[in-house]
């Protein structure tokens, strides 16, 4: 259509028409050029241009950058293409969005359909999230009723052809409008599409066809999950409707927080405090780990903050062998009271060391933690 035309021009309004006008031009040429009802040739092509137009100045910030700049200023806002970008793709959007939606699907809705999914939340303890476990699950769900087989009726009778609708699960109306007759089609409200309607419910659903019970499962924990883990059980929740598949129930993990483990990823962090004698002369002492007590050697002069790493001790992974680590993080502990014979040890031990010297800045605490999570 060569260079694009002034948009108010294209719509055949002027440039301080308010929103209301632009809507009636915009309503007004839309019917005239629309290809479902216009037979000319360039008619697809006016369509769109309409529809660029009416998108751009039907929203307050493109109509300012338009005002202010022209084409250059919109042509990243309308996606290049007024047809495809507003959403219309054929004659009953059009009509949909000019009526209210009042389209019937022209198919009765009493296909099967799919049973809701259900979320159970589970907590489990530490050691469980490490090493895996079985637990079992009350879950309340809604499944066809054992008595009237879903069908909703008493035993002994069958439901009857719905009244209102005779059966098609639909109410039909004509509508007309300026395009001609049009079929409104919606979902009967007797019966709601089934085309069916019970005379005489079920005694023990009530005509819901389904009933509530209490359903124990065992779910597999596997080893190295952690909170936010989900896992999924298929066809374990609600049953569907009309023969339509169940749902899946989603069991959420939360894991408690251990006394003195730490997780982080598939490591474990432990803190382990050491006296001053322990950290000066070495040592050797038992840390537990998840899987039990182990011992480790403190070597002499031993800094506060210095870390331990014990392989393979950690959490398993989740989608690959192996195991994380144990980081066993020490921290010497000064003594705040001391007795009388422990000040004399302390006062001679001063004597031999000598007096505070300001050191070179060395490589700090959290470096080296840093160093041992590889951060």
């Amino acid at each position: 259509m060569g260079s694009k035309r002034d948009f108010y021009e294209v719509l055949g309004v002027p440039r301080d028409a308010s929103s209301d006008d632009l809507r009636k031009a915009y309503r007004r040429l839309a019917r005239q050029y629309h290809p479902d009802v216009n037979k000319e040739p360039d008619a697809e092509e006016k369509f769109k241009e309409i529809n660029e137009a009416y998108e751009v100045l039907s929203d307050p910030e493109l109509r300012a950058r338009y005002d202010r700049f022209g084409h250059t200023g919109v042509q990243s806002g309308t996606g290049g293409g007024g047809f495809d970008g507003f959403g219309f793709g054929g004659f009953e959007d059009i009509f949909e969005s000019f009526f209210g939606g009042m389209r019937g699907t022209g198919q009765a809705r009493n296909r099967p359909q799919r049973g809701q999914d259900l979320r159970y939340d589970l907590t489990i303890s530490f050691r469980e999230a490490v090493f895996g476990c079985e637990r079992e699950l009350e879950v309340p769900r809604y499944e066809t009723c054992p008595t009237c087989h879903g069908s909703g009726a008493k035993p002994g009778t069958t439901p009857a052809r719905c009244s209102e609708c005779g059966g098609t699960g639909e109410i039909r109306h004509v509508q007309r409008s300026v395009f001609g007759s049009f079929v409104n089609v919606t979902t009967c409200p007797r019966c709601r599409g089934t085309g069916e309607e019970i005379v005489s419910p079920c005694p023990e659903c009530g005509g819901r066809k389904q009933v509530q019970r209490m359903r124990t499962l065992t779910v597999k924990i596997p080893p190295g999950v952690d909170t936010g883990t989900q896992i999924r059980l298929s066809g374990e929740g609600e049953y569907g409707t009309l023969g339509g598949p169940p749902g899946n129930l989603y069991v959420f993990i939360t894991v408690e927080p251990h006394e003195f483990f730490v997780r982080r990823d598939n490591d474990i962090i432990l803190e382990v405090a050491i006296n001053v004698a322990q950290a000066a002369l070495g040592d050797k002492i038992k840390v537990p780990t998840i899987d039990g007590e182990e011992e480790i050697v403190i070597p002499a002069g031993t800094q506060s903050g210095t870390i331990h790493r014990l392989k393979g001790r950690g959490v398993p992974y989740l989608r690959k062998p192996g195991r994380g680590d144990q980081l066993v993080v020490i921290t010497v502990e000064i003594p705040k009271k001391l007795s009388r014979q422990q000040e004399q040890l302390f006062l001679e031990l001063s004597k031999t060391l000598g007096g505070a010297a300001i050191q070179p800045q060395g490589r700090g605490f959290f470096d080296r933690v840093k160093d041992a999570l590889g951060l």
